[in-house]
């Protein structure tokens, strides 16, 4: 038995399920872009994660001078010397953390894309939320030391913030 015959009158109803954000029938075009960007996150945390566990039992002063003799630098320049301090500080302990942690977040970061690209209402709460939760910190890392790249990053997640505040108040219509 078709829906109308149960339920008389919801046409409008049935009409704004197809609907989109813009008022557009198909996807919503915000929430596609937004899970693109966060399935890019997975990928890219999964490449870290994946990453660190590569170099879990290896030398990585000796495969940073590898690389920068490979890549025509001065194993003996600032540069050089500045990274081998850096790298002398990570130890496997270090690698294993933070390879689950990245591969973790690539998870998280799976879920949220992979809920955004469907269209579901959990996954925008659960970005709107981890989105929320980060912003304490890039703030933080911002005044710290205030690059592009991090003002950059702040202002995608305030804009992915807004579009789904924006969007979760349509849904939901007049109060």
């Amino acid at each position: 038995m078709p829906s109308e015959a149960i339920h008389p009158g919801n046409e409008a109803q049935d009409a704004e399920v197809v609907k989109n954000a813009s008022g557009h029938p198909g996807h919503d075009r915000g929430l596609l872009l937004i899970g693109l960007f966060k399935l890019g996150k997975a990928l890219f945390f999964l490449c870290i994660g994946a990453g660190a566990l590569h170099f879990l039992h290896k030398d990585l002063g000796d495969t940073l001078l590898r690389l920068a003799t490979s890549l025509g630098r001065d194993p003996e320049s600032r540069l050089v010397e500045m990274m081998m301090a850096k790298v002398d500080l990570i130890d496997h302990h270090r690698l294993r953390q933070i390879s689950m942690f990245s591969i973790g977040y690539a998870g998280v970061a799976l879920t949220e894309g992979v809920g955004l690209m469907l269209e579901k209402v959990w996954a925008e709460y659960l970005t709107l939320g981890l989105t929320i939760s980060f912003l304490p910190w890039e703030l933080y890392e911002l005044v710290r030391e205030a690059t592009w790249f991090r003002a950059g990053l702040l202002l995608i997640n305030l804009l992915v913030l807004l579009y789904l505040v924006w969007l979760l108040r349509r849904r939901r219509g007049p109060a």
